[in-house]
């Protein structure tokens, strides 16, 4: 009853954090320059965390197994890996850009998981006779984690593309703006406002922002590639002990199951993300967009397969009771 009541208190606390740190998160992104502000919105991000951790650790001994048993207990450990990652990425003093796209992840994961929507996903029971093994931490533990780190570094790739296509499209319009120039002017009309941009543009701070641009995107290109190469190693590691797993719970090591396939097709879709970066001619777009693809990929199999509800893991399938 004990174990109940903590789990049921961690659950609206961490809920009533996450909406503010929600709020403050908006705002930190509209107003850069309130310094006191953002650092409330990262110790929201901290308790949070512990919360969570706290919840998780209630579970684990109020239930008596590693809370990895459903759908539920999954999105509260992704969630918390996604604070692992923000947390990692903080304390390595890239807040102000990676941040940004490592926090939404966490508390939006974690704002569903515990929104209340979803009313019967939280109420655990006595596992199955194929969850009760040793493995359920070595095998869950690592896809989850997995999927947490090839999710942000995916979105770090996706950014990274964005701002290069916007780069692309600024490109394009200040080519179009120049060929209206030279339909409209004289030669030496031309010539003499042609003359005035260099100076005005030697001026501006375009030349630094441009050089921040770069800056930008050689540090969302070094991150996505370290988190999604710990993610892979995570998901190697995971798709691995599932085989062990399989064998002992259903006599056969890979039985093409929904959710076995789907996990493959991801591992294949990284691969050839690390496959792409060892050459260097075709790093940043070209794997970035493989990233965007395993991006989409990582849903189906973690989200889109659990909708469905069939295969050898429907324990994990969704339920959904609109309160």
């Amino acid at each position: 009853m004990i174990f109940s009541t903590l789990e049921h208190i961690l659950t609206h606390i961490s809920f009533s954090i996450v909406s503010i740190v929600i709020t403050l998160h908006l705002i930190t992104l509209l107003v850069n320059e309130i310094v006191g502000l953002y650092d409330s919105f990262e110790k929201g991000m901290i308790i949070t965390f512990f919360c969570l951790t706290g919840l998780l650790v209630t579970r684990w001994i109020y239930w008596k197994h590693f809370p990895l048993s459903d759908l539920y207990e999954s999105l509260i450990f992704l969630s918390w890996s996604f604070y692992i990652i923000h947390m990692i990425l903080y304390l390595k003093k890239q807040k102000n850009n990676l941040s940004t796209i490592t926090a939404p992840s966490a508390i939006f994961t974690q704002g569903f998981a515990t929104s209340g929507l979803l009313t019967e996903m939280n109420q655990s029971a006595i596992l199955v006779p194929a969850l009760q093994s040793q493995w359920l931490m070595m095998h869950v533990s690592m896809m989850v984690l997995g999927y947490a780190a090839l999710l942000c570094g995916s979105l770090l790739s996706i950014t990274l593309l964005m701002i290069t296509f916007q780069k692309d499209i600024i490109r394009i319009f200040y080519k179009r703006k120049q060929l209206l120039l030279n339909q409209s002017f004289s030669f030496s009309e031309i010539q003499y406002m042609t003359e005035k941009g260099n100076i005005l543009q030697s001026a501006s701070p375009l030349s630094f922002r441009n050089y921040y641009r770069f800056q930008l995107i050689e540090q969302l290109d070094h991150w996505s590639y370290r988190v999604i190469s710990l993610g892979f190693i995570f998901l190697t590691i995971g798709i691995l002990s599932g085989a062990v797993w399989a064998n002992e719970a259903w006599g056969s090591y890979w039985n093409w199951d929904p959710k076995e396939t789907w996990a493959f097709i991801t591992w294949t879709i990284f691969a050839i993300y690390l496959h792409i970066r060892t050459n260097k001619n075709l790093q940043n777009v070209n794997s970035a967009i493989v990233a965007f693809i395993g991006f989409l990929i990582i849903w189906i199999c973690y989200f889109g397969v659990n909708l469905l509800g069939i295969g050898l893991h429907s324990y994990g399938s969704f339920t959904l009771t609109l309160t």
